[in-house]
């Protein structure tokens, strides 16, 4: 028996504790927390999370800001591409770092290595520091993360997510290795692969993933190239641009599926009809192990062949992250083409949660520049509903028109309906929330 609670006859290591009990400790603990009052709480410090704070504080209000790494930035802090339309080099750390810069100007307390813990009603917000954040409004800018692909010895030291690599590669600037193989063919595989050549690092190919239950439509070269085929904007080679294209035609598809070779983009080889098995070697990786694909993924029965290597590099896509949101009550909504669950939200980024924002990949996979100006279109409605802008409705639309324009014109698109996708959110939000007269709406946001 124990102090804790009554013990559970099904599991020993378990025990039964009354919710009274639950709700004492919490309230004890709450008491001795450090109280502070904000006008918008932002969850997450990377480029959607930084753009609404600045935002909301250059309109005048009192901004948290609240981040469990010790760097603000996010993802941006490993990005690294030259924008083929523009000519320029995107550094994703400088463009944090002068974001970072000017939030030190206004008035916007940071909360570094800080974790949430809870978000309780009347919106308090709970850090693992001891500080308790009272607002009426919050802004999840909480991202995405990666989804695993797990394949015999993928927990080997050397195995790593791609985003691993590119963040060690781009802002630490330390090669995740010499001779480098990367699992899984999308747009963020084919951007590392040429950031981790102009780091210096040999990248032999680029694989299919084996076919399994985590790996879906990644694992089948047909769907492969069909998706790809969507992607001809984004190509960073004429030569890719054309296959591109070509391959939107089923006949070329085909084709392309029964190449007994990779084809090669910017040096690196995708070999759509080849596949990673397994990860080798005794404390770290040495070497993989390689099979031939049928067009539709399966693995031929061919003797396997075996490539040294120091590194293997996982891409299995990304997924919003919404446990906050489920944690306050968000309504959510399945989007394929938006990489996921995500929260439902109306164009002016607030959830079913009234005072709960949301900006940024939590809402969808796209890029930074998209997140950016997701989080300033966030920064502004929630201006507007404190009463910190003379015109609202203009300056909302004005940022909504931005967002646009930055969507239309982005380089990554990680999901090729995104657009499709978008339009479903809004028609579900429409559906399930259909709007006030306008002028009564903006009556009753105002204070």
């Amino acid at each position: 028996m124990s102090s804790h609670g009554k013990q559970n006859p099904s599991c020993p290591c378990l025990y039964h504790t009354s919710k009274r009990q639950h709700v004492y400790r919490i309230r004890k603990w709450r008491t001795h927390m450090k109280h502070t009052n904000y006008d918008l709480v932002v969850i997450g410090a990377g480029p959607a999370g930084m753009s609404a704070a600045i935002q909301a504080a250059m309109n005048g209000a009192k901004v948290a800001i609240i981040d469990e790494n010790p760097i603000p930035g996010g993802k941006l802090l490993g990005q690294l591409y030259k924008d083929p339309k523009s000519n320029e080099w995107w550094i994703g750390k400088d463009i944090a770092k002068m974001m970072d810069e000017k939030i030190k100007q206004l008035p916007i307390t940071c909360f570094q290595e800080s974790e949430v813990w809870g978000i309780f009603p009347h919106w308090k917000v709970n850090l693992n520091t001891g500080e308790e954040l009272s607002t009426k409004n919050i802004l999840l800018a909480t991202g995405a993360a990666e989804k695993a692909i797990p394949i015999p010895g993928w927990t080997k030291p050397g195995a790593m997510a791609i985003g691993a690599a590119q963040t060690l590669a781009n802002y630490h600037r330390v090669k995740p290795g010499n001779k480098v193989a990367i699992i899984g063919i999308d747009p963020l595989s084919l951007t590392v692969a040429h950031e981790l050549k102009l780091a210096g690092i040999h990248v032999i190919g680029i694989f299919q993933p084996p076919a399994s239950k985590f790996s879906h439509e990644k694992s089948n070269p047909k769907q492969t190239i069909s998706y790809l085929s969507t992607l001809a904007h984004l190509a960073p080679n004429p030569w890719l641009k054309g296959f591109a294209k070509m391959a939107k035609q089923p006949f070329i598809q085909t084709l392309s599926t029964h190449l007994p070779f990779g084809i090669n983009v910017q040096g690196v080889p995708l070999y759509f009809r080849k596949t990673i098995l397994e990860i080798e070697g005794e404390q770290q990786v040495e070497q993989i192990k390689i099979a031939n694909l049928s067009p539709n993924g399966s693995i031929k029965r061919t003797a396997n062949k075996t490539i040294k290597v120091d590194c293997v590099c996982i891409s299995g896509g990304l997924y919003p992250l919404t446990e906050l949101a489920t944690l306050v009550g968000c309504k959510m909504a399945y989007m394929k083409e938006l990489g996921g669950h995500i929260p439902l939200h109306n164009a002016e980024m607030e959830t079913t949660e009234k005072g709960i924002f949301v900006a940024g990949n939590i809402t969808g996979i796209e890029s930074a520049k998209v997140a950016i100006a997701q989080g300033k279109l966030a920064g502004t409605a929630i201006s507007g509903r404190m009463g910190l802008l003379k015109n609202v409705k203009p300056a909302i639309q004005k940022a909504q028109k931005q967002l646009r324009l930055t969507r239309n014109d982005s380089l990554f698109h990680f999901h090729p309906q995104i657009e499709q996708g978008r339009k479903k959110v809004q028609q579900l939000w429409d559906q399930n929330f259909p709007a006030k007269e306008e002028s009564d709406q903006w009556k009753q946001q105002m204070p």
